[in-house]
């Protein structure tokens, strides 16, 4: 977790930070605040579901981290209201 904000760090990797929009701007500006939350629930859900995957870069504690980012988004656009 980062203090500065979910949009200072990536968990597994920096192939979004790498991009020249992040894609949590993009969807700020293109999907509706209720989209945006249901994608990110969405999104923890599936990462928390999928702890104990057998695949290949799935499953385990890099999960946890993936849904504790995309939840502590999920905090960030409720209290930004």
């Amino acid at each position: 977790m980062n203090e500065l904000g979910a949009d200072h760090y990536q968990e597994g990797g920096t192939h979004y930070q790498n991009l020249p929009i992040q894609p949590w701007s993009a969807m700020d500006a293109w999907m509706t605040r209720e989209q945006v939350i249901g994608y990110l629930l969405g999104c923890a859900i599936a990462r928390l579901a999928r702890f104990n995957a057998r695949a290949d870069g799935k499953g385990g504690l890099l999960d946890i981290k993936k849904a504790r980012h995309e939840l502590q988004r999920l905090i960030e656009v409720i209290e930004n209201e």
